[in-house]
C-alpha cells in the first residue's frame, strides 16, 4: 500500500509490473503467442490484430474483444470464436487475456486436447497429480480460454468432461472464451458441425454463456508463406 496525500491509502503501483508478470506466467499461454513468431513480429495483442481489408467478420470479432477487455468485469458473456484455421481466433483470445492481465485479472489458457490429456494422465498410478489438482485452476480462473473446442474425438468421456468443466464455470458465473474450427452449419454434406462434436446439451449451454462470433477469411499463415523468397 502507499499513502496518497488527502486520499488515504491505495495499492502501490510499484508492484503492478511484478504482479502482471506473475499473472502472465500463471496464465499458461503458449510461448509462440507471447513472442514474435513467423509473420507476427510482436506478441499477440489487440494492438497488432489487423482485420483483412474488407473483412467485416474479423472487424466484428475485434470489436467484441476490445469491448470485453474495456468493460470487464461488467461483462455477462464470454465469446465463442468460430472459423477456419488462420483467421485470428487464437490471436484474439490471447490478446483478450493479455489485456485483462494488465487489469490484474486472473486468467488461464488451455488447448482443449492438452487439458484432456493432463486429466487422463492424472489417472495413472504413477502420476504425482490428481484430476482435482489439474482442474482446480480451470475452475478458479476469473477468465478461461479453451482453444480448439471440439478437436478431440467426441467420446462419452470427452463429452462428460467438457460438460463438467463448462457446467462448473457456468454455475460459478466465470467468463469463458472458446475457439473452434467447427461451424454451426455444414458447408458440405461431409462436414461435422460444432454440435456434432460437443453434443446438443453443451452447444445449448454455450448459447447462453457466450456471444457467438464467426470469423471468415484466408489462412494468414499461408499468405505469409507465399511471400517468402
Amino acid at each position: 500500500m502507499e499513502i496518497v496525500a488527502g486520499r488515504g491509502a491505495r495499492r502501490c503501483r510499484c508492484r503492478e509490473p511484478h504482479n502482471q508478470a506473475n499473472l502472465l506466467t500463471a496464465a499458461h499461454i503458449p510461448r509462440r503467442y507471447l513472442e514474435p513468431f513467423g509473420a507476427r513480429k510482436e506478441p499477440c495483442s489487440l494492438q497488432n490484430f489487423f482485420p483483412a481489408q474488407g473483412n467485416g467478420s474479423q472487424l466484428k470479432a475485434f470489436n467484441y474483444a476490445f469491448r470485453l477487455v474495456r468493460d470487464y468485469p461488467a461483462v455477462d458473456q464470454g465469446l465463442l470464436l468460430i472459423g477456419p484455421v488462420g483467421v485470428g481466433k487464437t490471436h484474439l483470445s490471447v490478446a483478450i487475456l493479455r489485456g485483462l492481465i494488465e487489469k490484474g485479472v486472473t486468467c488461464l489458457f488451455y488447448e482443449f486436447g492438452a487439458l484432456l490429456k493432463e486429466i487422463q494422465d492424472s489417472y495413472s498410478t504413477i502420476s504425482k497429480t490428481s484430476e482435482l489438482k489439474v482442474l482446480a485452476p480451470v475452475y478458479q480462473a476469473e477468465v478461461l480460454v479453451l482453444d480448439e473446442l471440439g478437436a478431440s474425438k467426441p467420446t462419452d468421456w470427452v463429452k462428460d468432461t467438457m460438460m463438467q468443466i463448462i457446467g462448473t464455470r457456468y454455475n460459478d458465473k466465470k467468463l469463458t472464451i472458446f475457439t473452434t474450427n467447427y461451424l454451426d452449419a455444414r458447408r458440405a454434406p461431409s462436414d461435422e458441425t460444432l454440435e456434432d462434436r460437443i453434443g446438443v446439451r453443451l452447444r445449448s449451454r454455450l448459447y447462453e454463456m457466450c456471444k457467438t462470433v464467426q470469423l471468415d477469411g484466408e489462412d494468414y499463415r499461408r499468405r505469409f508463406d507465399t511471400q517468402q523468397p
